[in-house]
């Protein structure tokens, strides 16, 4: 633990034991430590991200702004994919009122980066060997900041149009929703700490596809389709197991390495202790309506299957 701390001591408490060089030499320095430690999947220490103090290294200066700006312009290609391929598939689709098609075009990239993200952090967390090791809170990667980036763009994008068109897109809890998800994402960004547990959280959005299908098909008139109940029952199983025990595991993985938890510092680590159990709870609200939602549904298609048994019968006899 004794040799943790050292490591963990800030970089302005070991200047006073170290011979001084030139900036120009120490961000050499820096720079040629941080890529060895990505070159090996080794975790960036705080001392070479620079901790909170906003030293940070030219890969960090150029992959940090191009990736917020790669989920921005992600964001705007998708809207416009979606409506121009919307109105030539879907025959309903322009009849539908302005802001319903603004709803549905805005749901097209919220899918698309929600596939990604889920896609990006699977990999990160199950497939490579980023945190495959015993010490995990400082472990990185350029990926992981890279998906951060993107993240946060999408993020930025879909506030702004929740805030212009409020509240036809989303409610408060729209709004508390991106805004804790923002700060989760930068505060782990710009500390280089938490990765797993960010990825973890982000991989919650493998379940706004069927979200987003659900309403597609509300909207196009297809709710007495059979796809309409394959995705409600998808959607639940998918929420079950992606927002309510993956974070029953979050909790669980964070409690066996509380003492890794607690060398974060300050604001990181009680943000960990406060905004994950907000967006679990946020989580379990939605997951009642969910359960609430399946059960009408289910109830409505065994009355409608019992009348269409009746009236067979009656036309029988």
């Amino acid at each position: 633990m004794d040799q943790m701390v050292r490591q963990e001591q800030p970089s302005w408490t070991r200047k006073k034991t170290q011979p001084a060089r030139s900036t120009s030499t120490e961000a050499k320095a820096n720079d040629e430590e941080r890529r060895d430690h990505r070159r090996g999947s080794l975790p960036i220490p705080i001392s070479s991200r620079g901790g909170m103090d906003g030293n940070f290294g030219s890969e960090e200066r150029i992959l940090w702004p191009a990736s917020v700006l790669a989920g921005i312009a992600m964001c705007a290609a998708v809207y416009d994919i979606t409506q121009k391929v919307s109105s030539h598939c879907f025959k309903g689709y322009d009849n539908l009122s302005p802001m319903k098609k603004v709803e549905w075009n805005n749901r097209g990239f919220s899918t698309f980066h929600a596939l990604v993200a889920a896609v990006v952090s699977f990999y990160l967390v199950v497939i490579s060997d980023l945190f495959h090791s015993n010490i995990i809170i400082d472990r990185n990667s350029w990926l992981s900041d890279a998906m951060f980036g993107v993240s946060i763009g999408y993020f930025l994008t879909d506030l702004v149009m929740i805030l212009w068109y409020f509240p036809s897109l989303g409610g408060q809890e729209y709004l508390l929703h991106h805004g804790l998800s923002m700060y989760a994402i930068c505060l782990a960004l710009l500390s280089g700490k938490a990765h797993m547990y960010i990825l973890m959280v982000l991989f919650t959005e493998a379940t706004t596809p069927f979200v987003n299908l659900r309403w597609y098909l509300e909207v196009a008139g297809k709710k007495t389709h059979n796809l309409y109940l394959y995705n409600g029952l998808a959607l639940f199983v998918g929420w079950l197991v992606a927002r309510v025990i993956l974070f029953i595991y979050f909790f669980t993985h964070m409690y066996f390495h509380f003492d890794q938890v607690k060398s974060i510092f300050p604001l990181g680590f009680y943000s960990i202790l406060t905004v994950p159990p907000a967006l679990a709870v946020m989580n379990l609200f939605w997951f009642w309506k969910i359960f609430k939602g399946m059960l009408k549904t289910l109830s409505k298609r065994r009355q409608q299957s019992e009348n269409g048994k009746a009236e067979q019968l009656y036309t029988i006899l």
